[in-house]
């Protein structure tokens, strides 16, 4: 059995959505949640669906070394970044080596990069009169959004299309393809 743990630093719906999705697995499951905001509704999330649950400072993400540990101890085999906005330390990249999957909400290498998260990617999708957006799920490196593409997915952008529009659509390709794309990353690592 693979042991996911889920970084969140919001919400946590797409964290929710894939520990669902795993839920009657006999092949992964999600066994932790580690958010870095003691605010993030991710940890309400967590308790409803009984997942354990941690909160990191930034400070102590950045050092990494504690929470490798607890991560080490817990048996982590992979880890998700659900609306993660923190750069990942190149400890983590060094520990986890293939094992770090993110989702950004467009078509990188567009609108990826520091800032670019959340509306801010569906606003500067509209601004830019974009015909298409969509999803890509890949690998991390020690850069925002810079590493191998394991993933993408698209949904057309309309004239008429608000922010809130193309996220709706992006939403429903992330729900749709995260889980099932995180099942196919961790077949390839057997």
């Amino acid at each position: 059995m693979k042991n996911i743990a889920i970084f969140a630093s919001g919400s946590g719906s797409n964290a929710e959505n894939i520990a669902n999705y795993f839920a009657d697995s006999d092949y992964a499951q999600v066994t932790l949640i580690v958010a870095n905001n003691p605010n993030a509704y991710v940890l309400e999330r967590a308790k409803k669906l009984n997942i354990e649950s941690i909160t990191v400072t930034k400070a102590e993400f950045m050092a990494a070394d504690t929470l490798i540990e607890e991560l080490q101890k817990r048996n982590i085999d992979f880890i998700v970044l659900a609306g993660f906005l923190l750069l990942v330390p190149q400890k983590f990249i060094d520990a986890y080596p293939g094992r770090i999957v993110n989702i950004h909400p467009a078509l990188l290498p567009k609108y990826g990069g520091k800032g670019m998260y959340g509306d801010r990617v569906h606003e500067a999708v509209v601004a830019a009169k974009e015909s298409e957006s969509g999803i890509t799920i890949h690998l991390i490196d020690g850069d925002y959004d810079k590493g191998t593409t394991f993933f993408q997915a698209t949904c057309p952008v309309l004239p008429t299309d608000t922010p809130h529009d193309v996220a709706e659509k992006v939403h429903a390709l992330e729900y749709k393809h995260f889980p099932e794309t995180i099942e196919k990353i961790l077949h390839t690592l057997d």
